[in-house]
């Protein structure tokens, strides 16, 4: 939820920035569907494996983790790990120090799929990149400095909606 906190007139300019943005931003994410989907994986099991593989700091996630990551409640996760499991793309394995927590980790499997998909993506990203991070920075300018009476951003909570992998 975002509060403007400020009286400061938005103007026509604001509006195309950020629709400028939004537009780079959903041409990279309709590719990226697409580039998922003519890998035999849904968007959402492609988002999966990257948000395990790309944890900071390890491969593997909990359950807990993968659902704030792909934004999902936990029994969504448990769900798409379990189709996962059945694609042979990532494995469960129990906590060390707690058999109740499970990681998830990528196969060698999801790992060469994974490879494969950010090769794609960084081969596109180099192609459209710098008008994405243009219109990013477009609008970005946009946006008022921090100060005392600028804007403030809150993350709503993770409410999120089912969503079929």
């Amino acid at each position: 939820m975002t509060k403007l906190l400020n009286s400061e007139k938005l103007t026509k300019a604001d509006y195309e920035g950020l629709a400028e943005f939004r537009y780079a931003l959903r041409k990279f994410l309709g590719f990226s569907e697409d580039a998922a989907k003519g890998h035999g994986v849904t968007p959402q099991q492609y988002q999966a494996i990257l948000a395990i593989e790309g944890f900071p700091g390890r491969n593997w996630v909990t359950l807990g983790e993968l659902a704030e990551q792909m934004r999902i409640m936990h029994h969504s996760a448990v769900g798409m790990v379990d189709r996962l499991e059945a694609l042979r793309l990532v494995k469960r394995t129990e906590s060390e120090g707690d058999r109740r927590r499970v990681r998830v980790s990528l196969t060698k499997k999801g790992l060469r799929l994974l490879e494969t998909l950010y090769r794609v993506h960084r081969a596109e990203l180099r192609s459209c990149g710098g008008d994405l991070a243009a219109s990013l920075h477009k609008a970005a300018q946009r946006i008022p400095a921090k100060s005392g009476a600028a804007q403030v951003f809150t993350s709503p909570p993770c409410f999120m909606p089912e969503v079929a992998d």
